[in-house]
């Protein structure tokens, strides 16, 4: 099993969700983030003229857990989906998962995904 954790723009949240139902995906997680990379910032103009830098940005971190075989499939999806071209556009995560178990049914390993 591995997760993915993707960190994406806020306004394509909702494009990914949907390319990934699509792929028949239901379980994720959303987390609010903020934070920098390569963007490092924007600078906004204010009233009166003056600028100012605002170098945390919001960002969205989607989690999802799943098999082996799925990871290149679902990361292609998510690459797709939230690619605007533009620098922001996001990172991707893979890392591995040693297990995971379903609280209602005691399930374990990709049963319990």
């Amino acid at each position: 099993m591995q997760k993915i954790e993707a960190i994406i723009r806020p306004e394509k949240l909702e494009d990914v969700k949907n390319a990934l139902a699509s792929a028949g995906v239901s379980g994720l997680n959303i987390v609010h983030v903020t934070g920098r990379g390569v963007q490092k910032g924007i600078v906004h103009m204010g009233r009166g003229g003056e600028s100012y830098e605002v170098d945390m940005l919001p960002k969205v971190k989607l989690e999802v857990v799943v098999p082996d075989g799925q990871v290149d499939k679902l990361v292609n999806i998510i690459c797709d989906a939230a690619h605007t071209g533009r620098i922001g556009d996001g990172k991707i995560f893979v890392v591995p998962v040693s297990d995971a178990i379903r609280v209602r049914t005691h399930e374990r390993g990709d049963e319990a995904l």
